[in-house]
C-alpha cells in the first residue's frame, strides 16, 4: 500500500476465508480508479476468486490480472456476463459511468460492487434503486474510510458494545493529496466526477449514518470552493457540510485537496464521535508527529482515557461479510438502504452546495 498515494490506497490484510476455494468467483471491471486494487485484495483475502478481469484497455487490464494468479483478462465485458461461474462484478469506472455499468451487471444477474461515489446524479441513483427492486441483485458500495480503515471498524465495535453511550455528533476531517499530475482528465471534469461532496465527501456521510444509527437525515448547509487551483476550474478543492439525522444526531464534515507535502501519508483523517457517556477520536491514517502508522484509536469515558493501536488486529470483515450476503441474499455488511441512502444525501449536499470561491 503507498501511504502516499490515496487513490491507490489498498490495505494488506490478514487472510480470512469465509468459504472454500471457488465457491464464490468474481470478476474485476473499468479499472479507472485504483481503489480497485483495494476492493479486489479485500475480497481475495475473504476467500474469493477473481476468474475475469476487464477494462477497455487491455494493456491495463493484463497487468493488473497478471497480479493474481488465475485471473485472465477478457476481450470484452460480455465475457464476464455471460459466465455463470461470476456472482459478483467488482469496479470502479469514472464515476459517472458506474451507474451504466452497474444496471447491466445487475441485469445479467450478477451483483454489483463499485467503487464510492456510486453515482453523479440522483437520476442515476433513482434507476439503481428501480433496478434492485426489479432483479433482486446488490448495488453494493466501497465506502473505503470506514469499511477498510482498522480504526473506524473498531469504533463500530466500541459503539455497539456501549462505551460511549448514545452517539450525539459525528464530526469527520477527510483531507487528501491532489498529485494532480498523476491525475487521469477525468478526474478534473465536474460532470465526470461529481463535485467534492458528492465525491470524498461521500465516505463523511455514510460513517455518520452509520455511527449514529440513522436511516435518514436532513443537510442543513453545504458549501464548496475552489480555493488555490485556478489552472483546473473544474476541480472543487474543498467543501464542508452540516447534517442532522433522524433521530437527532448531527454532522459536521470538511474534506479537501490541501494535504501538504510533508505530511507522511495521503491525508491526516480524522473522526470525532461525542456520545452521552464518552467519545472517541479516530486518526485513521498517521498519528503525526508521533507515529508513522495509522489506525489509532482514543477513547475517553467513565472508565478514563484510553489509546488502542489497532493497526493489523482488526480486520476488514466487511468483505467476508459480503461474500456471505451475496451467498445466501442477507444483509449483514451493509444494507441497500444505507448505501443508497449515503449517496442520496452526498449528491443533495452538492446538489444545494453554496459556491464560496
Amino acid at each position: 500500500m503507498s501511504k502516499q498515494d490515496g487513490m491507490n490506497y489498498a490495505p494488506q490484510g490478514k487472510p480470512n476465508h469465509v468459504v472454500n476455494p471457488g465457491e464464490f468467483v468474481f470478476a474485476a471491471a473499468a479499472l479507472d480508479h485504483g481503489h480497485i486494487q483495494g476492493m479486489t485484495k479485500g475480497l481475495i483475502e475473504a476467500g474469493a476468486v477473481l476468474k475475469w478481469v476487464f477494462d477497455p484497455d487491455h494493456a491495463k487490464a493484463a497487468s493488473f490480472a497478471a497480479k493474481f494468479p488465475g485471473a485472465v483478462a477478457a476481450d470484452h465485458l460480455e465475457q464476464i456476463l455471460e459466465d455463470p461461474e461470476v456472482r459478483l462484478v467488482a469496479a470502479a469506472a469514472v464515476p459517472s459511468e458506474r451507474c451504466e455499468l452497474g444496471l447491466r451487471v445487475m441485469d445479467a444477474g450478477k451483483d454489483y460492487f463499485t467503487d464510492k461515489t456510486p453515482f453523479t446524479t440522483l437520476e442515476q441513483l433513482e434507476a439503481a434503486r428501480a433496478k434492485v427492486r426489479e432483479t433482486g441483485r446488490k448495488y453494493m458500495v466501497y465506502y473505503s474510510e470506514r469499511l477498510h480503515v482498522e480504526s473506524a471498524v473498531y469504533a463500530g465495535q466500541l459503539i455497539r458494545e456501549g462505551a460511549i453511550g448514545r452517539v450525539l455528533q459525528v464530526t469527520g476531517f477527510g483531507p487528501h493529496r491532489l498529485s494532480a499530475s498523476t491525475r487521469p482528465d477525468w478526474f478534473f471534469q465536474k460532470e465526470k466526477y461529481g463535485g467534492i461532496l458528492c465525491d470524498i465527501g461521500s465516505h463523511q456521510i455514510e460513517q455518520f449514518l452509520y455511527y449514529a444509527g440513522c436511516k435518514d437525515a436532513t443537510v442543513l448547509q453545504s458549501k464548496i470552493a475552489n480555493y488555490n487551483h485556478p489552472d483546473y476550474p473544474e476541480l472543487e478543492d474543498y467543501g464542508d457540510a452540516t447534517l442532522v439525522g433522524d433521530n437527532g444526531a448531527s454532522q459536521y464534515f470538511r474534506v479537501d485537496w490541501f494535504t501538504p507535502d510533508g505530511l507522511g501519508t495521503w491525508g491526516d483523517g480524522r473522526t470525532f464521535i461525542l456520545g452521552t457517556e464518552g467519545y472517541i477520536e479516530l486518526r485513521k491514517y498517521i498519528d503525526v508527529g508521533r507515529e508513522p502508522d495509522g489506525d489509532h484509536v482514543y477513547l475517553v469515558n467513565k472508565d478514563g482515557e484510553r489509546h488502542f493501536a489497532v493497526h493489523g488486529q482488526i480486520g476488514y470483515p466487511f468483505f467476508g461479510e459480503l461474500i456471505l450476503d451475496c451467498l445466501h441474499r442477507t444483509e449483514h455488511a451493509m444494507t441497500q438502504e444505507h448505501a443508497f441512502k449515503a449517496a442520496e444525501l452526498c449528491l443533495k449536499a452538492q446538489e444545494m452546495a453554496l459556491r464560496i470561491s
